[in-house]
């Protein structure tokens, strides 16, 4: 969850800076076929390389600012044997992965939690929370390690990347020609681009890029199923699954009242809410695994 929503949140804020800055330095003139007319070819070039360029930039930022904002702590020489058992058993599955050594962490959390980043498969980290070192044990851990080492392997976060930047084309792409129908239809300009341009593209590009997400996100679903099978490889299927549902067991039972107001518990909200789920549901996880031959 914190691999994904560290990703998305950077790669928005990349997109909009690139996007204001290049606005501010007159760039975007260049989408002015003839001073009334978009030039979508011109458009389309335009969209591609702020949309992949925000998405590479978030990809070659992702250790640095998953490291930071989760204060997470690599661990260069292991101070004790929890540390020295980590490091061990992610050296044993990476070699077994066929990557290099990842970075090993811990963050400071109770939650029960761990993440994979890097942009690549030789440059990557590891990270788990303090939550998840007291409270499963050591074939769970396990398990959960495995998990995030397969994401590296899987080479999950490039691949996440592509996608994101696709992505990223069409959101671009799209909001400036809503600002551009906009700016011409409902205000009236007929030379060049006024402020309404700009305004509504901005709007636009925030509201599809939500939007958007959804098929991120559901990427990010089919990937963490690919993630516990390789866990299970590495780790054994049944450590998996324990792991899978300590996990579970340690969700609760009932949602708060503040929750339970805005319908969450209501099917069709059920629905609307897991097309923004970055993983699949426990259940589904821990059936699609006890189900593999």
């Amino acid at each position: 969850m914190k691999r994904i929503a560290l990703f998305l949140l950077t790669n928005l804020a990349i997109v909009l800076v690139l996007s204001i800055v290049l606005r501010l330095l007159g760039v975007e003139r260049i989408l002015d076929e003839s001073g009334s007319d978009l030039d979508l070819n011109a458009l389309l070039i335009f969209s591609a390389v702020i949309g992949f360029g925000g998405s590479f930039i978030s990809l070659a930022m992702s250790k640095w600012v998953a490291k930071r904002s989760t204060n997470a702590q690599v661990i260069t020489q292991a101070r004790n044997a929890t540390e020295q058992w980590l490091l061990d058993t992610v050296a044993s599955q990476a070699k077994r992965a066929g990557i290099a050594m990842p970075e090993v962490a811990i963050f400071p959390s109770p939650e029960v939690n761990a993440f994979a980043t890097g942009a690549s498969k030789n440059s990557s980290l590891v990270a788990v929370s303090a939550g998840l070192l007291n409270t499963m044990t050591k074939q769970e851990a396990e398990a959960v390690l495995a998990h995030e080492v397969s994401h590296v392997a899987n080479g999950d976060m490039v691949t996440l990347t592509l996608i994101q930047g696709i992505v990223n084309t069409f959101v671009i792409f799209f909001s400036r020609v809503i600002g551009h129908f906009v700016d011409r239809v409902v205000f009236k300009t007929e030379q060049g681009h006024g402020p309404a341009f700009w305004i509504t593209s901005i709007i636009a590009q925030l509201v599809l890029g939500i939007l958007a997400s959804v098929i991120v996100m559901w990427f990010s679903r089919q990937r963490e199923y690919r993630a516990d099978a390789g866990g299970a490889a590495l780790a054994g299927r049944q450590n998996m699954i324990a792991a899978l549902e300590r996990l579970k067991a340690g969700q609760p039972t009932h949602l708060p009242d503040e929750l339970v107001a805005f319908g969450i518990n209501n099917k069709a909200r059920d629905v609307y809410t897991k097309l923004f789920m970055s993983h699949p549901p426990l259940a589904d996880r821990i059936s699609r695994l006890r189900e593999a031959r």
